[in-house]
């Protein structure tokens, strides 16, 4: 068994797109896969299943992996978890750079 802990950085969370992609990703796999978020544990294949887990920003999730390609599978969605889901991190508005008046 492979596993790791995380914390959802993305603003909105699990949010439905970032769960499907998170869910299909997962599905590449051979292994069982699970994700937790205290003491709610969910498959990680289903939408369903990982979208009712309310994983918000700054939620802590445990993805285990159990199988084949166990390491790999959990290597990977880290990695997705970890690069905001493919999505630039938002960053601070600075009026005093902005081209445009924003006050």
């Amino acid at each position: 068994m492979q596993e790791v802990t995380l914390i959802i950085r993305n603003k909105v969370g699990l949010d439905a797109r970032r769960t499907a992609l998170f869910v299909q990703t997962a599905k590449k796999f051979a292994s069982t896969i699970t994700i937790s978020k205290g003491e709610r544990q969910a498959n990680a294949k289903s939408i369903l299943a990982v979208i009712t887990l309310g994983a918000t920003m700054g939620s802590q999730v445990t993805i285990r992996a159990t199988g084949q390609d166990e390491e790999e599978a959990v290597k990977t969605l880290q990695g997705l978890v970890e690069s905001n889901f493919g999505e630039p991190e938002e960053q601070p508005s600075d009026c005093s750079q902005s081209a445009t008046r924003c006050c």
